[in-house]
């Protein structure tokens, strides 16, 4: 692991790079194509290579998160009120897979694979985070769906996912296939939600305070088949089927065989086949009209192995009385037609004080802010 920082002030779109790593990321994108609903806009925030999990500091720095090859996670800030990122720190690198960032009393928490991290004080340190403290290192190390979205509860606690270590398995750890709390300081570990075989997106209802999470079901069962989830935890040690059954009482061909639907809780919405939904976030605002304010948004990471591309978008699930009722596009266009190879796949949501919202694209390698005009 490498946790020197290199600080770079970018000048998003000159002409030339300012440093190497910007390079490429000077690229224009074709935000053209994006079709947002009548008074909403968008535009490039920020450049980060590969970003994924976003979270903000005290002080307004928006740490990201990544998965690719360099293991690196990122400071990134608009320092000059102009809604367009101006100051870069790489924070670590060659991690393990460091997906999920999360924030607390001053203090960034980053999720690899097998273990928590935390660097202290990292706002007043960005130039030089120095080495991290471990907060936990008793996690699974298997890759499969082990990247983790990370963030602290109404209750205090640090949540986060373990994915099944394959397809369609069934695990004698009870840690795999869940969402898993444990305190700040890496005690207390224990699962919350069981049966969820991916989850990389979670928040917590404005109202009632219960969790709401994506769910990615299973590959290689069908075009159609099953849909994604979007599921609510009520109470803890609810299971939601996985890998018995799917989506809503959908059984597993195999596995479902062992045991029935009824046993399981059901999803609050379905969502579109081989999405993969993952990010998400409750709205909780008054920059966007009204009839946005506590709706869930999600950010679906679009299909890999479904005939016609299905996804890369952002779609919102309208809830009323502390349930969904209803599921639609918000923002398309980062593919076109479906036999097409996208050129942006939405990872994350980040509202900001200001009610705008930021939104990461590994893909694309960009960070874009949404914003309410009325023009």
């Amino acid at each position: 692991m490498r946790t020197t920082a290199v600080t770079v002030f970018l000048s998003l779109f000159a002409a030339a790079p300012a440093t190497a790593l910007q390079g490429a990321l000077d690229e224009p994108l074709p935000l053209d194509t994006l079709d947002l609903p009548p008074g909403f806009e968008i535009a490039v925030w920020g450049r980060i290579p590969g970003a994924r999990s976003l979270v903000r500091g005290d002080g307004g720095t928006i740490f990201v998160g990544t998965r690719d090859a360099s293991g690196s996670v990122y400071a990134i800030a608009d320092r000059n009120g102009d809604h367009q990122a101006d100051e870069i720190h790489e924070i670590a690198s060659e991690l393990f897979m460091p997906n999920g960032v999360a924030f607390r009393d001053g203090a960034l928490y980053v999720a690899e694979v097998n273990r928590i991290l935390r660097f202290d004080g990292i706002e007043s340190r960005l130039d030089d985070p120095g080495e991290p403290v471990v907060v936990s290192d008793e996690l699974p190390d298997a890759r499969h769906h082990g990247w983790k979205f990370l963030d602290f509860g109404p209750d205090g606690m640090l949540y986060f996912n373990i994915g099944a270590p394959c397809n369609r398995c069934a695990s004698e750890d009870p840690l795999f296939a869940s969402i898993t709390r444990m305190r700040a300081d890496g005690s207390g570990i224990e699962p919350v939600a069981l049966g969820v075989r991916n989850s990389v997106g979670f928040a917590w209802h404005p109202d009632t305070e219960e969790m709401w999470f994506t769910d990615n079901n299973p590959d290689w069962l069908g075009d159609d088949n099953p849909a994604g989830e979007l599921n609510i935890l009520t109470e803890d040690g609810q299971h939601f089927g996985y890998p018995y059954c799917h989506a809503t009482a959908v059984p597993d061909p195999w596995y479902g065989r062992a045991r029935s639907c009824d046993e399981f809780e059901n999803p609050t919405q379905d969502l579109g086949p081989h999405v993969a939904a993952i990010g998400m976030m409750f709205y909780r605002g008054d920059a966007f009209p009204e009839e946005y304010r506590g709706q869930a948004f999600l950010a679906e990471h679009g299909s890999w192995n479904r005939t016609e591309r299905i996804g890369y978008r952002l779609t919102l699930v309208r809830t009323k009385d502390g349930v969904g009722t209803s599921y639609e596009d918000f923002v398309t266009g980062w593919i076109g037609e479906p036999e097409e190879r996208p050129w942006g796949r939405p990872v994350d949501l980040l509202e900001l004080p200001t009610g705008d919202v930021l939104v990461s694209d590994d893909r694309a390698d960009a960070i874009y802010r949404i914003w309410y005009s009325g023009n």
